[in-house]
C-alpha cells in the first residue's frame, strides 16, 4: 500500500499565511468586544450607582493591567473596524488577487495600529 500522494504538514512546519492569521484575528477581536462590552456595562453602572461607587472605578482605571486591557480593546476595536472596511470592498468584488489580499492586510494593520495609537497620543 505504498502511495504517492502527499502528507498533509503538520502544525509546525505549515505556515499560516497572513491573510489566514488576519481572518483569524478578526475573529478573535470580535469576541474581545463583546467581552469588553461587558466591561463598558459594569462601568456604566458603577457611575450610575453614586459618588462612592464612582471614586472606586476611578481607583480602579488607574491600575497598569485595566489600562493595559483598555489599550487592548481599543486596538480590537480598530483592527475590527478596518477589516469591516476590508469586507466592504470585498462586496464590491474587487480585491480579490493574491497580491491585493496580502497587500491590503497590510495596509489593515498599519492602518489599525496607527488609528490606535493616534487615539491614545490624544486621550
Amino acid at each position: 500500500m505504498n502511495s504517492n500522494r502527499p502528507l498533509s504538514p503538520h502544525l509546525q512546519v505549515y505556515k499560516l499565511p497572513l491573510t489566514g492569521l488576519i481572518s483569524i484575528t478578526h475573529r478573535i477581536t470580535g469576541v474581545a468586544l463583546s467581552a469588553g462590552l461587558l466591561l463598558v456595562v459594569y462601568m456604566l453602572v458603577m457611575i450610575a450607582s453614586g459618588a462612592e461607587a464612582y471614586a472606586a472605578l476611578q481607583q480602579v482605571m488607574q491600575w497598569w493591567l485595566v489600562k493595559l486591557v483598555y489599550w487592548g480593546m481599543l486596538y480590537a476595536l480598530f483592527f475590527h473596524l478596518c477589516h469591516g472596511v476590508r469586507h466592504l470592498i470585498w462586496d464590491t468584488g474587487k480585491s480579490f488577487d493574491k497580491a491585493i489580499l496580502q497587500q491590503y492586510a497590510l495596509y489593515e494593520l498599519l492602518a489599525s495600529l496607527l488609528l490606535t495609537a493616534t487615539t491614545l497620543l490624544l486621550i
